[in-house]
């Protein structure tokens, strides 16, 4: 590849602010790993069945152009039954950094600070204006659109 092929990369940084001087600051477990782990910052005990809001006592500065999601770890899922809910973290939000954890299984599952509980990925997304079409605007209008409904199943557009 020569020169004039290479594009410039500009590293971009995540910041991390902790809210509590035991909170544990995110890093991934090996070079090249796209998660980064979150640890709880308390001891929480998830009942069989139940679930639990984890605080990792972070705070967190994404880089502009990303949004970060809240993934599961396979180990905790294979071992004890425990997933975690989907979260979307938005650029804008500014509160400590908290984990949804399920336990499926019929044991309790002890959360002990410092245990790893979910990992945060950094996506890029893109951000547009929403607008209103109108039948003028649109490629199809009501009344060339179809809706068919069948049980179980959301409508389906043809």
């Amino acid at each position: 590849m020569t020169s004039e092929h290479k594009m410039s990369l500009t590293p971009l940084t995540v910041g991390f602010r902790k809210l509590e001087p035991h909170a544990i600051l995110p890093k991934r477990p090996n070079h090249g790993d796209v998660g980064y782990d979150l640890s709880s910052a308390y001891e929480y005990i998830v009942k069989p069945h139940g679930k639990a809001l984890i605080n990792t006592q972070l705070q967190v500065t994404l880089p502009e152009g990303t949004y970060g999601r809240v993934a599961g770890r396979s180990g905790l899922a294979w071992k004890s039954f425990i997933t975690v809910a989907g979260g979307i973290i938005d650029p804008s939000y500014k509160g400590a950094l908290c984990v949804i954890l399920y336990n499926h299984g019929s044991d309790e599952f002890v959360v002990k600070p410092g245990d790893r509980i979910a990992q945060l990925i950094l996506e890029q997304c893109l951000v547009v204006d929403v607008v209103e079409m109108t039948g003028a605007d649109s490629q199809s209008t009501a009344a060339e659109t179809k809706v068919l409904d069948r049980p179980g199943f959301p409508p389906t557009l043809v």
